[in-house]
């Protein structure tokens, strides 16, 4: 049996095994290691068309696309490499094409583009389609929208009766035609018996679209409408459409994963009385209890609001040797994970979950045995998480359900504010991009077009479109965070002062106000349609700001009125690049909306490359200035 005891920042496992060994374990507090949170995808290099098989020449490889807004399922490129297109036409090349791998279960993240009207599909296996559709705009999405799983068809349901079983989104979250759309999805194939006969259905256990979660664990229970094959199997290509019309695809990545997982196993849990924030000398704690378990959990703590430290041990079975990612997060705690005596996770300290332990590690198949404490320091909302992912297995909880907490409350019950008939109006923090910001104000329209901004720096945060506000952290028990969340579907901008005095257009734009800026927050008007129009002064120069919903499609239209002495510059956006059109439109690539900044008539922004991104400026001329431009999703 192994025994971990802490001795400051040192732990010593001792391995009782006849001849009594001692390792030392350095377990200063130190921060979690910084790596991307997920083993690495295999990417589809499109410099050719090698990774495909395809039935007409429809197909190509380009290097840029663009789609003019104002045709018709039409699609224009540029020569090079980088993007798989399809361009169909009346001569009969309009085939599907393949993927030279098979697969069963898959995980792929892909950018689609859509032109106006156009309809294509990924296939999985050939065999179970998710809807590829210009859906912007559709109120109340169907298993033909963008995102969803795609009816089956059989004729001898009867005349009208053909179609059955198809999936709706639960959300529209498809964009405008013309701009890349973000694909996660996670497909697991039918399960036979030794004889072939099928034993379980096919499942899209998540399909995400542009960070939404729009369908999950969706069972199908054969090959939908169109598809290449009418029987099901263990394995089968990915297949996109090509007989329907234009479309375009880019930064294409899978994992293939294998039905195998991760087991814990001979498991035996102490707990502990403890009042430190850091894990030490354990051989002096008081043992609470000591009991063989098959779960780890937060919730095995005794008591209610107490502290405690937890140590389970055991063995990890390892069904494939490689590298694998273990995800060690703590809600208001700290922690240690060991394997084979080995500290590879080390949150000894005080941490949050915005501080996640992640660590890689190679592990031969077999046993090998685990360490895994956890120190419940805070007695308020807390609890951890515990997942790894390895080669050919997909991501996994190692903890029980309900072992990491949250300042939520089920989704059944969490407070949200709706808006019906009129505007609605929330103060409250809110995040962006990883930063508190405790200035913000919430404004929910009756066309769910909704926005928030940032009062302190003066600046639009973000821009959705569905359900309001979750308020739930603001309004029940105080949460320790006091969030105010937005639902539905969202792009975020770049957070920093809309509006400042420059000296030239090759000055750095501060990610705040300046403290040699006079600037001044006015607070905020109502208008008659219940809308605010925001106030405030930089240097001598009084702005107006004003946000509504745009007549048509998905948008939100920006109205501002400048009255200054000098000029003052706008930030309109920022992102990885951004790209003036053929229609005068800007192109925004990394959150991916347009801006229509047509109609301002001797006003023309600029693009720069800043601090490794593009940014779109507008120079704005002392005097009265009214400018308006449309912001499209």
């Amino acid at each position: 049996m192994k025994i971990p005891i802490l001795f400051g920042g040192l732990l010593l496992v001792l391995i009782s095994c006849g001849e009594r060994k001692t390792q030392e374990v350095d377990i200063t507090p130190e921060k979690p290691l910084k790596i991307k949170d997920y083993l690495p995808f295999t990417a589809i290099t499109l410099d050719d068309l090698s990774a495909f098989k395809a039935e007409t020449d429809n197909w190509q490889i380009v290097k840029e696309v663009y789609v003019d807004r104002s045709l018709e399922r039409t699609i224009e490129t540029t020569p090079g490499v980088g993007a798989l297109v399809n361009q169909p036409n009346q001569n009969g090349k309009n085939g599907h094409i393949f993927t030279s791998f098979e697969h069963g279960d898959i995980e792929i993240e892909v950018d689609v583009m859509m032109p106006v009207n156009s309809n294509s599909g990924i296939y999985f296996q050939g065999r179970y389609e998710v809807q590829l559709l210009d859906s912007w705009g559709v109120k109340e999405p169907t298993s033909g929208d963008m995102g969803g799983i795609y009816q089956r068809w059989d004729d001898a349901r009867g005349k009208g009766n053909e179609k059955f079983e198809g999936h709706s989104p639960k959300i529209n979250a498809s964009k405008s035609p013309g701009l890349w759309q973000h694909y996660k999805i996670i497909f697991h194939a039918p399960r036979f018996d030794k004889s072939g006969s099928k034993i379980k259905n096919a499942i899209f256990q998540e399909v995400w679209l542009n960070g939404v979660l729009i369908q999950e664990n969706v069972e199908v229970t054969g090959p939908t409408r169109a598809a290449s094959f009418e029987d099901e199997k263990l394995r089968g290509p990915l297949m996109i459409q090509g007989d329907h019309g234009p479309v375009a695809l880019r930064n294409i990545k899978y994992k293939l994963y294998e039905d195998k997982t991760i087991s814990l196993s001979d498991m035996m849990m102490t707990e502990y009385e403890s009042n430190s924030n850091t894990i030490a000398r354990l051989d002096t704690l008081t043992v609470v209890r000591e009991i063989n378990t098959d779960s780890i959990s937060a919730k095995m703590v005794t008591g209610d609001r107490v502290k405690r430290v937890l140590k389970y041990q055991g063995n990890m079975n390892i069904p494939n040797s490689g590298t694998y990612l273990f995800d060690y997060k703590v809600n208001n705690g700290g922690g240690l994970l060991l394997i084979d005596n080995d500290t590879i996770v080390n949150l000894n300290g005080s941490y949050s979950l915005k501080e996640p332990g992640i660590a890689k590690v190679e592990l031969l198949k077999g046993i090998v045995p685990f360490t895994f404490i956890y120190n419940k320091h805070n007695p308020w909302n807390t609890g951890f998480g515990l997942e790894v992912e390895g080669p050919e297995i997909q991501k996994l909880s190692l903890a029980a359900t309900g072992s990491l907490s949250s300042a939520k409350r089920g989704s059944d019950d969490n407070i949200v504010i709706d808006v019906r008939d009129e505007v609605a109006i929330q103060r409250g923090y809110m995040m962006h991009k990883g930063e508190k910001r405790t200035h913000c104000i919430a404004v929910g329209t009756p066309e769910h077009i909704n926005f928030s901004y940032d009062l302190n720096r003066g600046s639009i945060l973000k821009v959705w479109q569905g359900n309001f506000l979750d308020v739930t952290q603001m309004w029940h028990a105080r949460g320790i965070d006091q969030l105010a969340e937005p639902k539905g579907f969202s792009v975020s901008f770049h957070g920093n002062p809309d509006f400042m005095i420059l000296e030239d257009r090759d000055t750095v734009w501060p990610d705040s106000i300046p403290s040699n800026i006079k600037y001044r927050q006015l607070g905020y008007e109502i208008e008659k349609n219940g809308l605010p129009v925001f106030l405030y002064q930089v240097e001598g120069t009084a702005i107006k700001n004003s946000f509504k919903s745009s007549e048509s499609g998905r948008g939100l239209n920006r109205s501002i009125t400048i009255n200054g002495k000098e000029d003052i510059w706008h930030k309109m956006a920022e992102g990885e690049s951004i790209q003036q059109l053929q229609d005068d439109t800007f192109i925004v690539n990394d959150e991916s909306y347009f801006i229509d900044f047509s109609g301002n008539d001797g006003l023309v922004p600029v693009i720069r490359h800043s601090n490794g991104r593009d940014e779109l400026l507008l120079k704005i001329p002392a005097g009265d200035n009214n400018i308006n431009y449309n912001i499209i999703w």
